[in-house]
């Protein structure tokens, strides 16, 4: 049967061109007063040449939409012991708990912070604070405008009943970096009503947290808004929690860290015709040039994915205009033993329609499936970061299958067998749990490279979101250590993990009548069942835990992504490489 097409188009006057094969739609035409387009049948011999053609100008034209190249803001921080009084810019914060809010009978301050700060301004603090009912609450805060400081402004910011968490004091310079928006402030100050009993290791990482939360807070993707405020903070400095190197040197851990976050927020808020497979790709090997010492990548195209047999990732891209490609970076650092070899997977689908069964209905959230690939987004944030850190002693790979899950003649439909890499086949029952057939063979090629230890990341059920919610990771793996492991570098990173059960019985729904297994079972327990087949990819030798980050991906209420997961994955990283 032959394929209709339109490929001629053809002038009525003595001047014509006619494109028997593929036309360009920048090609211009000269005087031609009336134009008449014809049609031409091309043999199905033709029409799969002439289909990529046809894909390609329609990928070439679509949307028109490029990111606009905006400088990111850069803000030095620095460790200082300074009287609070005596420090000079726009804006002094002090976080402050509702202890450190408790008066005497005269309504005065007792802390002896708060109480200084308020005898400088003649108690127009104390009176100020009470007239806002500011109390010290988790989540309130209040910007005064009071003369008799070197600071223009002071700001209280409460944090809760008692400070001991990574969050809280994230959320200081998250609220922090709030103020400074709101009054354009160029320098800002954060200190604590009280530091006691704080130990020097909590004092770096509550130093450590301000810095992360005040940067995440100003960052800002203004890349496809046409206008855009520039933020204005210049500096910021961490009073009384100690100077010296093991403060400026967690300082300068976090500013790396947030600098991988702020790229995985960045590749996960990017629409998915900006950012295809091709594009993900491209952003890796740029991650590899920058840090050159230390990451190598390697980018496997279709024809060398089908050399090592990976026909489940390539299914599930069968049906895109835009082809798969396969990422694989290598972290080694530049000397020393190698003493630990860790991969680190991710979920790589720039964009998810579901295929055959595509996402329909309320709640199915098709236009928001551009997140569908946070978990990659988190495993390249990491590799950022990793490459600014350098640690030692420890070899990471960092692995995605990337691809889009489309519709179209040439794609994978439901009752389809597909073979993975490893041999095993699996009965495509649901089109639309397509991010475990692309892990099936990443997690295959991550065992090829002699890893001891595998983590994997992926947006892969929303039944995990129904379990957990939306602010809530699960964690499965058969590896108390791995978890032990994992769960404390989350207690550092202040992300919220769950570690849920790997029931091995419900690997009867999965079952298949014509093939090994079946690649999705009911409806309960999906989010387990899930990860039970990639648990069937996984080498017995290889410890391995699988993520699932649909819930904690994306903000809803900022409607941005989060950038969950690189803080983590690169603090468990770098426990790894010191024991």
């Amino acid at each position: 049967m032959a394929a209709l097409r339109v490929f001629s188009v053809a002038s009525t006057s003595t001047s014509s061109s006619s494109f028997h094969c593929y036309p360009s739609v920048f090609t211009k035409f000269k005087s031609s007063p009336t134009w008449a387009i014809s049609f031409s049948v091309t043999p199905l011999l033709c029409s799969r040449r002439a289909k990529r053609m046809a894909h390609s100008i329609a990928r070439a034209t679509l949307g028109l939409t490029h990111p606009n190249q905006i400088e990111a803001p850069k803000i030095s921080f620095a460790a200082k012991e300074i009287d609070l009084v005596e420090w000079k810019g726009d804006i002094l914060a002090v976080g402050a708990t509702e202890k450190d809010l408790a008066r005497d009978e005269n309504s005065k301050f007792q802390n002896p912070i708060l109480q200084k700060l308020d005898s400088k301004l003649g108690g127009l603090l104390s009176e100020a604070s009470s007239e806002e009912d500011f109390s010290g609450k988790s989540g309130q805060s209040t910007v005064l405008r009071l003369p008799g400081l070197g600071s223009k402004r002071i700001a209280l910011v409460g944090l809760g009943s008692s400070v001991s968490s990574t969050a809280a004091y994230r959320s200081l310079g998250e609220a922090v970096a709030a103020a400074a928006k709101s009054a354009q402030a160029s320098n800002i100050a954060v200190a604590l009503a009280s530091t006691d009993g704080l130990s020097a290791e909590s004092k770096l990482s509550s130093a450590s947290a301000i810095v992360t939360g005040a940067t995440l807070g100003m960052f800002e993707d203004n890349r496809f808004k046409s206008e855009s405020k520039k933020p204005s903070l210049k500096s910021l400095d961490i009073l009384g929690l100690g100077t010296g190197p093991e403060i400026e040197k967690k300082l300068k851990y976090a500013e790396d860290v947030c600098a991988g976050v702020i790229f995985c927020r960045e590749l996960v808020n990017a629409p998915a015709n900006v950012l295809t497979p091709a594009v993900l790709a491209e952003e890796a090997k740029k991650i590899a040039s920058t840090y050159s010492d230390v990451l190598s990548a390697n980018i496997l195209n279709v024809e060398q994915c089908k050399e090592l047999k990976m026909g489940s990732y390539l299914a599930v891209g069968e049906a895109s205009a835009n082809p798969p490609h396969f990422i694989h970076l290598c972290y080694k650092p530049t000397g020393g033993e190698i003493k630990k070899k860790l991969a680190l997977v991710g979920k790589g689908l720039t964009f998810d329609s579901g295929g055959y069964n595509i996402k329909t209905g309320p709640g199915c959230s098709i236009e928001l499936m551009k997140f569908d690939m946070g978990g990659s987004a988190a495993v390249l944030g990491a590799a950022k970061a990793l490459g600014q850190i350098k640690p030692a002693g420890v070899e990471v790979h960092f692995i995605v299958a990337a691809c889009e899950n489309m519709i179209s003649g040439t794609g994978m439909r439901p009752g389809d067998v597909v073979t993975a890499s490893n041999g095993k086949t699996i009965e495509v029952n649901n089109t639309d749990a397509e991010g475990r057939l692309t892990l099936a063979d990443a997690l295959v090629y991550a065992c090829n490279q002699g890893v001891e230890k595998i983590v994997d990341l992926a947006t892969l059920t929303g039944a995990c979101v129904v379990a957990l919610g939306p602010s809530i990771a699960g964690v499965f793996t058969p590896s108390d250590d791995l978890a032990k492991e994992v769960a404390a570098a989350s207690e550092v990173s202040g992300e919220k993990l769950w570690r849920m059960p790997l029931e091995e019985s419900y690997w009867d729904t999965m079952k298949s009548g014509v093939a090994d297994m079946v690649n999705t079972g009911g409806r309960q327990g999906g989010a387990i069942v899930a990860a039970l087949f990639l648990k069937q990819f996984v080498d017995e030798k290889v410890q391995w835990m699988h993520i699932d980050l649909a819930g904690p991906v994306w903000n809803d209420k900022k409607k941005n992504a989060t950038g969950f997961g690189v803080s983590t994955l690169v603090e468990w990283v770098l426990k790894n490489s010191t024991n």
